[in-house]
């Protein structure tokens, strides 16, 4: 009787383990690869789309408290000191007049237009 225990036991056993290695090897099959690559990219949509619900809420109630603020007359007050947005605009007319100044490329200039390289060999 004893025999016949453990042979049940070791059944069960073996019965599992060929069960879990199957499953795992089925994951290493291309069939298996294409599921999980499936998946993670539908878990990737899902995210991104949680993430664009949660941008678009606080847009939406940055807006209303805005939209608030506006009808009860507040005045949102400048950030910048006039002092420092005084330097900012002395410097972005140096630049503007002299682009040289800031290392910029010059506006007038084309867009994309490369030097031709110098020629070594000679």
């Amino acid at each position: 009787m004893k025999r016949l225990l453990w042979l049940g036991v070791g059944l069960a056993i073996g019965a599992l383990v060929v069960r879990a290695v199957s499953k795992r090897a089925q994951a290493y099959t291309p069939r298996g690869m294409a599921a999980a690559a499936r998946d993670s990219g539908a878990n990737l949509v899902d995210s991104l789309r949680d993430f664009v619900d949660d941008v678009r809420d606080g847009m939406h109630e940055r807006e209303q408290e805005l939209q608030t603020a506006f009808a009860e007359g507040f005045v949102f007050e400048d950030e910048l000191d006039d002092a420092y947005a005084d330097e900012l605009t002395d410097e972005f007319d140096e630049v503007r007049a002299d682009p040289a100044k800031a290392g910029a490329p010059d506006p007038a200039g084309q867009r994309g237009h490369r030097t031709p390289p110098e020629d070594t060999d000679r």
